[in-house]
């Protein structure tokens, strides 16, 4: 399977997104003053979680729509739904085992997952060229 340029260009932006986050949510666990290496680390291992959780997500919706063009919709929606269930696990594997390690804040564990979608939002607004703002 051939890596395209987009799925290096969305990850990288999801990433560079999700340390921008994270740095807010730092910010956010001080002001509260409940920051520790915890939070930090959350905040990285979670990060990071999500950010391959999208790569892996782009890779396998990019060879889904490949099987499409070959008039293979079926095989298509068949993967999508494996690399679902199959990346939903491994989420939750990894997170049941930092949570019981105790080496890791939950929330900030556990709060990146849902900045990606947010991060892409507001790349898509950003970047589009030539959109007028109503």
């Amino acid at each position: 399977m051939q890596l395209r340029k987009s799925d290096y260009k969305e990850t990288i932006t999801v990433l560079c997104g999700q340390a921008a986050c994270i740095a807010v949510m730092c910010l956010v666990y001080w002001l509260i003053d409940r920051f520790s290496i915890k939070v930090l680390l959350g905040g990285a291992v979670g990060a990071l979680l999500a950010t391959g959780n999208f790569f892996i997500m782009s890779l396998a919706v990019h060879k889904a729509a490949d099987k499409a063009e070959q008039q293979d919709v079926a095989g298509g929606q068949k993967l999508i739904q494996l690399s679902y269930t199959g990346r939903l696990a491994g989420l939750l594997i990894v997170l049941i085992l930092c949570a019981k390690s105790g080496w890791f804040d939950l929330i900030a564990l556990v709060l990146p997952l849902a900045f990606t979608r947010p991060i892409l939002t507001i790349w898509d607004l950003v970047s589009k060229k030539g959109g007028k703002a109503a």
